[in-house]
């Protein structure tokens, strides 16, 4: 086993994301944050940064908008009437799906003559990212790991159930 990080690793980090200086997500060593190296599950930035890093490795890690969660765009947004948001306040987050059964996420930012504008930007869109991260753990991840693309595991709820991971690689391949 390699001891450095590349593709197809699972990797244990302990690290603090800020942004403008405010917390905003963070994992300690009783709890570290487990991603699968090279899955895009994490933003680029912070990916590419940890390329070969080893176990007990520190960093700091500034990640511009590019390499994050991308720029804004003040034209990523949804009309809706406001009677399919039941309680619909400015600031509240909503969940949206589309035709195809995807799930996501938006906040109400104008009410306005029936109708409500969502957007639907990543809350940390056009947001500059700084980690600072430890590498706590490494290790080779497994066959089921590597073919659905992210990391299992013991700290994992015992009702988890991959069938949904499972569905969206079952998609994946009918489209190709």
């Amino acid at each position: 086993m390699s001891d450095t990080i590349t593709s197809g690793k699972v990797v244990s980090l302990v690290l603090t994301m800020t942004v403008d200086g405010q917390i905003v997500e963070q994992y300690d060593a009783e709890n570290p944050f487990d991603y699968l190296h090279g899955a895009e599950t994490i933003v680029p930035g912070l990916e590419a940064a940890l390329d070969n890093r080893k176990v007990g490795d520190k960093l700091t890690v500034t990640v511009p908008p590019a390499e994050g969660f991308g720029e804004y765009d003040a034209e990523y947004f949804e009309i809706l009437d406001e009677d399919e948001v039941e309680g619909a306040e400015l600031g509240m987050e909503i969940m949206l799906e589309d035709d195809e059964g995807y799930i996501y996420e938006g906040v109400i930012t104008e009410i306005h003559d029936g109708e409500i504008k969502v957007d639907l930007n990543p809350m940390l869109a056009g947001k500059t990212l700084t980690y600072q991260v430890e590498v706590v753990g490494l290790r080779d991840a497994d066959a089921e790991e590597l073919e659905h693309g992210h990391v299992h595991g013991a700290d994992l709820d015992e009702d988890w159930d991959d069938e949904d991971w499972d569905d969206e690689d079952d998609d994946a391949e009918d489209e190709e």
